[in-house]
């Protein structure tokens, strides 16, 4: 007989209840506080039912709620006096377990919500359980960060390159943008320097300015020089007063995407010294494009490749499964993405694909064949579907230990 304990998590509290696969509904319900203590009480109730009853295994099990799931699923993870017995700890996709409730109807309370995370343990739909190993979660607060880190990252390039439209709007939308965010260009543009200064200063002056700034990194310093100073001419005129606060905006932002890059940078640093510690990193830096980061954020949040049965479940983990639309004879052509998944491990996931692309010719192949078939968001599609293709020599390399070979494993 198996005992199904459900919890409904909070920042204060943890609101349980139990059943076993025999029992018709609930044998019995309880509230516990969000802590060492709280959890240590809920445990001990655990083993008190097993102690009373033929109980063989226990399943417990939690929705995902940001930081407030992983102290108790860590813990009984991890606690000696449960580890004896056959446990297992499982952290539910939050979409499962509703779509699952909706099917009842009921209304809103903890109670019930745990109520139903017990039954939807105890029909046995949950797939993968928690990372275990702690070098894997300690890599994964590293990798989490540094994805947040990235996605700030963009979100203040964006606000710089929307004001720097209305302050030099020729030079926001010009192919030259995508170097705007050079240590020379938000330099230049956030100093105590003004845009119409730098059109009005000698070619040469500005020329010198880039070079030593970019470090040498211009490979046509003059040229670039002239197209700045063109595109300031031929943006539009602010008043003083808009032009004054889109300058400290402007800096604002600059100031931002400088200590965002810095704390990036930080990061990568410390993931790459502990991504050492785990074997297998070897196997996934074997992959031509795919580096400690990328390896990183991929290990930490696959963990042991045990918990995956096969590759289609380590797909789906990630997000990258299809729906398949069909009925009858008929068979739709077009199959949605599931909008579910880990989107950590498919972030890294597909970032890492997309650099493989570059240096791997089956991958290039592979995606150039993808990108040919359609007509519609083929470069999305192609990116897609490439990264669905290392989900299969992920799994393959880490389930054979395998170092890297195309021809072998592509």
């Amino acid at each position: 007989m198996k005992l199904f304990v459900g919890i409904d998590i909070s920042s204060k509290s943890l609101d349980v209840s139990f059943e076993t696969s025999e029992s018709d509904g609930e044998i019995k319900r309880g509230e516990y506080d969000n802590d060492i203590v709280g959890a240590t009480k809920l445990k001990q109730d655990i083993l008190s039912i097993i102690k009373d009853t033929d109980i063989g295994k226990v399943v417990v099990g939690m929705e995902s709620t940001s930081i407030y799931s992983y102290h108790p699923a860590y813990f009984f993870e991890t606690d000696e006096d449960l580890q004896k017995l056959d446990i297992e700890t499982v952290v539910i996709n939050p979409k499962e377990s509703k779509r699952y409730k909706d099917i009842f109807e009921e209304s809103k309370t903890d109670a019930i919500d745990a109520y139903y995370i017990a039954d939807y343990l105890r029909s046995g739909h949950y797939s993968t359980s928690i990372v275990r190993q702690e070098k894997y979660i300690a890599l994964q607060r590293l990798t989490r960060s540094r994805y947040q880190v990235v996605k700030d990252l963009g979100r203040a390039k964006q606000h710089f390159i929307q004001n720097l439209y209305y302050r030099v709007n020729k030079l926001a939308t010009s192919d030259f943008k995508g170097d705007v965010f050079g240590a020379s260009m938000m330099s230049l543009l956030t100093d105590e320097i003004t845009p119409d200064e730098i059109a009005d200063l000698p070619l040469e002056e500005l020329s010198e300015y880039l070079n030593k700034h970019g470090h040498g990194g211009f490979k046509d310093p003059d040229k670039t020089a002239k197209t700045i100073q063109l595109s300031i001419k031929r943006s539009y005129k602010l008043e003083r007063n808009i032009k004054n606060s889109v300058d400290v905006v402007l800096a604002l932002y600059a100031g931002e995407i400088r200590s965002f890059e810095k704390v990036k940078k930080t990061i990568e640093k410390e993931i790459a010294r502990v991504v050492k510690g785990i074997p297998e990193a070897k196997i996934l830096e074997s992959i031509p494009g795919v580096g400690p980061v990328y390896t990183a954020g991929i290990l930490a949040e696959v963990g042991q490749i045990e918990r995956f049965e096969n590759e289609a479940k380590l797909a789906k983990y990630t997000g990258l499964s299809w729906k398949q639309r069909q009925s009858g004879d008929f068979k739709g052509a077009m199959t949605p993405r599931i909008h579910s998944g880990n989107q950590y491990l498919r972030y890294y996931v597909v970032e890492a694909a997309n650099s493989i692309v570059h240096r791997d010719p089956v991958f290039k192949a592979y995606y150039d064949k993808k990108l040919s078939e359609v007509t519609r968001t083929p470069t999305k599609r192609a990116k897609v579907l490439s990264a669905r293709k290392l989900i299969r020599v992920i799994y393959y390399l880490l389930r054979n230990h395998q170092i890297y070979k195309a021809e072998e494993v592509v």
